[in-house]
């Protein structure tokens, strides 16, 4: 183990286990902090220095924590460093910067972060507790560009009968954490090596690692990752197939998207690429970078990630931790209802028809006659299940089989008939989005990107963060007020629905006509 990977250890085995259990604190004015008050302080002591942040109602957070130095000059792809100690207290009452990123996509941050950004914070309940409480960890999705971790706000989860304690994680995105180049001298994957830093700054048992889309590729990531192991003790993996398009990109794959960087970036002709990326300034290297949902992904690097994780899973070569694995019913349906939102004018029948011929080419006709669009409210809704089919649902079920093989597995399906959608952003007349990619979010974290719950949505999202804080402390979801949910196997493939007033088992091969995309696989 080198010097920064033992540095980083050793502030990890007390720093989170002093902001966690409140030990060594430093005396408080405050009555509700003084000794054998049942509340938590809001000042504790790290291994780093003093921090200071906030008790509000029933819980208590910290933003904006350095878990890693910041990667700026010449740690530009670098991997991370400990970070160096401070003796004032660190106000953590507001959140640290976000990473940097483009600001062309709703989910993106204003302002479009900075480099000085590997920040984490913690949400715990404000009063104490006889025994350990789980921790989860939080990686935000966003296609590995876009997001960062103190958008969710995990009040929900802290609050919970079972009141986790949660870690939400910035890490590096984009060009700055997995650009692979020909002529970049860095190592691929920072991204990744982030999480697995924030990982160790928490080392503590009984840790879930947890993640949607993006952030549901990297728990698949780090799975396989050799550097995750014993991080984390259970995963929750949400709208991501680890087996199928698991969200890697091959070496090859990876410096032909770095190609055109480069040349956006004007170093293409320079006599040392590395040299003249590392001279260019944040803002002209997001703006040279790839944006959009399609740019960057974990790279198989043989160290990092040795094989693509839907290799390596469908093998068996992974941490064998309990799983939770779901997606939403509706995963597509946000893409599928773009054209009315741009055009005014909703899909027709015969550009139905055109959309699945441009996507399937010969298997068009195949497809035609499994959805054919009298059988949907619109034919919008019929593409939305085509793409949610065969891009996500099939992949999701595969995931679950490879995973039940090897350890506990719990597979789930989020069908709200309409769940909350994206604050201000219209949604089209013609058909219903359904529970749609991202929306899920809106029952677990508080997030200002989504519309507020009603009253059934915020009873399903008291199951559901009843749900995942029971599996963060025991690795299943069974427990006192509870609807029943049993573990997937590949002989019974279980898979919960979560839907207002509509709890239990769904068949979720039927509804996604999973046989029909494995035989069009095969033939």
């Amino acid at each position: 183990m080198g010097p920064v990977k033992s540095r980083v250890t050793a502030l990890a085995a007390t720093t989170v286990a002093t902001v966690l259990a409140t030990a060594a604190l430093t005396p408080a004015a405050d009555a509700a902090e003084r000794p054998g008050s049942s509340r938590l302080p809001s000042r504790v002591v790290t291994a780093e220095g003093p921090v200071r942040g906030a008790v509000t109602g029933s819980v208590r957070t910290f933003q904006g924590i350095p878990y890693a130095a910041a990667p700026t000059g010449e740690r530009r792809w670098k991997k991370p460093q400990p970070v160096r100690p401070w003796s004032a207290a660190l106000d953590a009452r507001a959140p640290g910067n976000a990473c940097a990123q483009p600001t062309d996509q709703p989910i993106a941050i204003a302002g479009g972060g900075s480099e000085n950004c590997l920040y984490l914070n913690v949400t715990t309940p404000a009063v104490r507790s006889a025994r350990p409480r789980p921790v989860i960890v939080w990686i935000h999705g966003g296609s590995f560009a876009y997001g960062d971790g103190a958008s969710y706000g995990a009040a929900k989860l802290a609050a919970a009968r079972r009141g986790a304690v949660v870690v939400t994680v910035n890490y590096r995105l984009g060009a700055f954490g997995f650009l692979s180049a020909p002529g970049l001298r860095a190592p691929a994957n920072l991204g990744l090596l982030d999480q697995q830093a924030a990982l160790r700054w928490v080392a503590r048992n009984n840790v879930t690692l947890m993640g949607q889309s993006g952030g549901g590729y990297s728990v698949c990531a780090q799975l396989v990752s050799p550097g995750a192991r014993g991080l984390f003790h259970k995963a929750i993996v949400q709208s991501a197939g680890c087996v199928g398009p698991d969200g890697s990109f091959t070496r090859a794959q990876a410096e032909e998207q770095g190609k055109a960087v480069v040349t956006a970036a004007g170093c293409e002709e320079a006599e040392s690429v590395d040299s003249c990326l590392r001279g260019v300034s944040t803002a002209d290297l997001v703006a040279a970078s790839a944006s959009g949902h399609d740019g960057y992904r974990p790279v198989v690097d043989g160290e990092v990630v040795p094989e693509a994780p839907a290799e390596a899973i469908a093998a068996g070569r992974f941490a064998r931790v309990p799983v939770l694995h779901g997606s939403t019913r509706d995963e597509m349906s946000g893409l599928a209802g773009m054209d009315e939102l741009v055009t005014g004018r909703p899909l027709t029948a015969e550009g139905y028809a055109e959309k699945v011929t441009a996507r399937f080419g010969a298997d068009a006709p195949a497809v035609l006659a499994e959805y054919p669009v009298e059988r949907y409210p619109a034919p919008a809704a019929a593409l939305s299940a085509v793409l949610t089919d065969s891009e996500w649902s099939t992949a999701a079920l595969d995931t679950q089989r490879a995973l039940a093989r090897h350890t506990p597995v719990y597979g789930y399906e989020f069908a709200e008939a309409s769940a909350p959608y994206f604050r201000g952003v219209p949604r089209p007349a013609s058909f219903s989005l359904g529970t749609g990619h991202m929306t899920d979010l809106a029952y677990l974290f508080e997030n200002e990107l989504f519309e507020p719950l009603d009253a059934a949505q915020a009873e399903l999202s008291d199951t559901v963060v009843g749900y995942w804080s029971r599996f963060a402390s025991t690795g299943r979801m069974n427990g006192p007020g509870l609807p029943a949910w049993k573990p997937f196997t590949d002989d019974e493939r279980y898979v919960q629905r979560l839907a207002s007033g509509n709890i239990g088992r769904t068949d979720f091969a039927a509804g996604h006509h999973y046989a029909f995309w494995k035989r069009l696989a095969s033939s």
